[in-house]
């Protein structure tokens, strides 16, 4: 729901950065693993033409086991429709745990176009495809029980990435992801990721495109397959469980994964060295 203000007003550390696309997934609104604080920074600092929101934005699935829904959460819709009133496209592609909005593909909600999928032309010519990614993922197909098991241990690791976080807080120390570590890890969780991979990159492949752009797995990747002797791009755009990234094109067509907790870290080392110069100087 849209309200007047949010809770955490607008703002922006600097003039913002001005991009031609944005693609975001996989933010999980609905649940405490979700890093609102960093992702309304985001939202705050950057422009675009137009936001690919690709998937699992709103965690149904965890809504439904129980309701939780801080104001943070509220803001970042907050943001993302006043986007779309300032004049932004935005293209909300659902995914898996926001499938409850998939019955609405074709329509049209304060401004945000409700697709399936979505096809995107780049500034310097190449055509990519836009899907969450589950369509491909052999356990939510063929096993989806198992799916919502996966899930339940997940939450779990996500527990504890809180509170890995919550102590480095304390000691004013950067974001680092646990989950994201320990996947990389896990050498069944690595194949994983290189056979889906593999996997959307040949779909894209088939339909005649120069690339796909999807979510799901929260795994930020930029890679080159090859495909009856073409070249077919592969992006994920991450998440904001986990790694907290966002994918953007720029003006010239060049595309680039932004991981938005290092971001962060450098502007405020650029302010703290500011502010000791100019404690030197004074």
């Amino acid at each position: 729901m849209e309200r007047q203000q949010p809770s955490i007003p607008e703002r922006c550390d600097g003039e913002r950065r001005k991009y031609r696309t944005v693609w975001i997934s996989d933010v999980h609104l609905g649940t405490k693993g979700c890093n609102a604080e960093l992702l309304i920074n985001f939202l705050d600092s950057v422009d675009s033409e137009t936001m690919y929101l690709v998937g699992d934005i709103i965690d149904g699935w965890r809504l439904k086991k129980k309701f939780y829904w801080p104001g943070a959460h509220n803001d970042i819709v907050w943001r993302i429709l006043k986007r779309a009133k300032r004049g932004t496209r935005i293209v909300y592609i659902p995914g898996n745990h926001d499938e409850m909005f998939r019955q609405f593909t074709g329509l049209n909600f304060g401004g945000i176009e409700i697709r399936r999928a979505a096809f995107h032309d780049t500034a310097d010519g190449r055509r990519l495809m836009v899907l969450h990614g589950d369509e491909f993922d052999a356990v939510m197909l063929s096993h989806r029980w198992l799916a919502f098991v996966g899930d339940a241990a997940y939450d779990l690791l996500m527990g504890a990435n809180r509170w890995v976080n919550a102590a480095r807080r304390a000691f004013d120390l950067p974001y680092w992801s646990l989950s994201k570590m320990a996947k990389h890890k896990v050498k069944n969780a690595v194949e994983f990721i290189g056979k889906y991979e593999e996997v959307v990159a040949r779909a894209a492949g088939e339909r005649g495109v120069d690339g796909v752009v999807c979510g799901h797995i929260h795994t930020a990747e930029h890679r080159m397959f090859d495909h009856k002797g073409r070249s077919i791009e592969y992006w994920n755009d991450g998440d904001w469980v986990e790694g907290c990234n966002a994918l953007v094109e720029h003006e010239d067509g060049r595309m680039e994964i932004l991981n938005w907790p290092e971001v962060v870290a450098a502007r405020t080392e650029r302010a703290q060295e500011e502010d000791a110069r100019i404690a030197e100087a004074a």
